[in-house]
């Protein structure tokens, strides 16, 4: 009979009004916490996808680079690197350097933008 006893106090304090305010408080913070793993995980997912991307811009530069410098172990590669660094020219060939005009005005580079009213005045001078 004591042992009855003493499962119905267990029962009772098990189905308590304060036992289960307890309860349910630790069942919010389990899901709070729960969700909060959730949002570090899609931000892991995210920072992985951006590491990816990474990756694969360094090798793409790791291969341009590689390439690079197997041509540059070339006499052919040597010389186009110093023609364009430095602008130089092999005997016999020629350099055509375009300039641009520096005295030219605003007005002769843009067309006459001043608006409608401006149009109808210089049509009918």
């Amino acid at each position: 009979m004591a042992s009855f006893q003493k499962k119905g106090k267990f029962k009772q304090v098990m189905q308590s009004k304060p036992f289960l305010v307890f309860l349910g408080v630790l069942i919010l913070i389990f899901i709070y916490s729960i969700f909060g793993f959730v949002n570090k995980m899609q931000d892991t997912v995210k920072n992985r996808e951006l590491v990816e991307e990474k990756i694969t811009e360094l090798e793409k530069s790791k291969e341009k680079f590689n390439s690079d410098i197997s041509k540059l172990k070339t006499e052919n590669g040597v010389e186009e690197n110093i023609r364009e660094k430095f602008g130089l020219v092999k005997d016999g060939e020629n350099m055509i350097l375009v300039i641009d005009d520096k005295n030219k005005t605003e007005g002769e580079n843009k067309p006459n933008s001043q608006g409608f009213f401006s149009f109808l005045k210089n049509w009918f001078k």
